[in-house]
């Protein structure tokens, strides 16, 4: 790709979800780096005084808060790794704030737990926040409410959180911040795009088609960091099935935001592997975690993908976990492999009554037919 192509589709973007990694905001003793902190906020006002909407999703709460409590090594209990992040929690929006405030506008702090982006309602109203703290002139700082976030509430990695909150907003430009210049190959090189049109191969000066872009990747994760390059390429995957796009770069080079935004050859692009999607189906799709499994035959699997069709109770061979209708569950194939997500029109315990019957056997089984299909294709989103 060349760089007038990047240029381009650049000056597409009107809104950039920006994450930042804990290692790009830490120091040599992995303490908070509050002069790489204003860097980030000079280049955030420097692309908002463009037109641009820009919200930010940091890291660097525990790390700051190992510090502060003279921890040395990252803990691995989760009462300590909660305090941890209560009190780095406090540095990092403190130093944000001022440096936005050099800038003549202000943080506004969004804490998030995996449930918020659960329950419809508070993921809308998250969604009303951001936008009033933009209206009003404030940087949103997001970040997972670690010190009450447990396993099964937790996003895992603010990679996730980051494609999450890209959805939310529907924002055209996902940037991830690391340590690392983008995507390398084993060699070292940086790959300069993935292609829309064969989202599992690399393309571009060092890329060939067909290898996956796994194959391409070091798998080591940093010292401070929770995800790693796999966490990155599994939000891009959340990003560019939505239909936008992800740039990968060093947080650490001068200007980089500044630059992506321009155009220029900075970090790995990976563009758009789908159409984009409504901002309810971003919700059902990659937005709620689903609360159960329809397992499929082969039949319902060409049906839903090939097809467009809706899920009858008929192609369902397999219930797993327990959900209420209108709950978000995954369908999958006889392998396991998720193939879509979609919201129930029946209970888990109706569903296995009629998992593998006809729809017009539901009146019988469940004394009326309320709906004739276990899954609307309105409904569903393809993964």
């Amino acid at each position: 790709m060349t760089q007038p192509d990047r240029v381009q589709l650049m000056a597409r973007v009107k809104t950039v979800v920006v994450k930042v990694g804990s290692n790009v905001l830490s120091d040599a003793s992995d303490r908070l780096d509050r002069a790489r902190v204003g860097d980030i906020c000079e280049q955030v006002v420097a692309l908002r005084r463009r037109g641009l909407t820009v919200v930010v999703v940091s890291s660097g709460a525990i790390s700051a808060g190992m510090a502060e409590l003279g921890m040395t090594s990252r803990p691995i209990q989760l009462p300590e790794l909660q305090a941890a992040a209560a009190v780095g929690q406090c540095h990092l929006m403190v130093a944000y704030d001022e440096h936005f405030r050099r800038h003549g506008c202000r943080a506004g702090q969004v804490l998030l737990t995996r449930e918020d982006m659960n329950d419809r309602a508070r993921y809308l109203n998250t969604r009303n926040a951001i936008h009033a703290m933009l209206a009003l002139g404030a940087v949103p700082v997001v970040n997972e409410n670690d010190t009450i976030s447990v396993a099964e509430i937790t996003f895992g990695d603010n990679d996730f959180l980051a494609a999450v909150v890209t959805n939310l907003l529907q924002a055209e430009l996902l940037v991830l911040l690391s340590s690392v210049e983008g995507l390398e190959t084993p060699a070292g090189d940086v790959l300069d795009v993935v292609a829309a049109d064969d989202p599992s191969g690399p393309r571009g000066s060092f890329g060939t088609r067909g290898a996956s872009v796994k194959d391409f990747v070091r798998r080591e994760k940093t010292r401070l960091g929770k995800g790693g390059m796999g966490s990155k390429l599994e939000a891009a995957d959340i990003a560019r099935s939505s239909g936008e796009m992800v740039v990968i770069a060093n947080g650490r080079r001068p200007n980089v935001l500044v630059d992506v935004l321009d155009g220029k050859k900075v970090g790995t692009l990976l563009l758009p592997g789908g159409k984009k999607l409504t901002a309810r189906e971003r919700w059902i799709g990659f937005g709620a975690r689903p609360a159960g499994t329809l397992v499929v035959d082969d039949g319902a699997k060409r049906a839903l993908v090939e097809r467009g069709k809706s899920l009858l109770p008929s192609g369902v061979i397999e219930v797993r976990g327990e959900f209420t209708a209108g709950d978000v569950v995954t369908i999958a194939d006889r392998a396991g492999s998720a193939i879509a997500r979609g919201l129930a029109n029946y209970p888990s315990a109706d569903a296995r009554r009629i998992a593998g019957k006809k729809s017009a056997d539901i009146a019988s089984l469940l004394g009326s037919i309320p709906h004739a299909e276990i899954v609307h294709r309105d409904h569903m989103v393809i993964l």
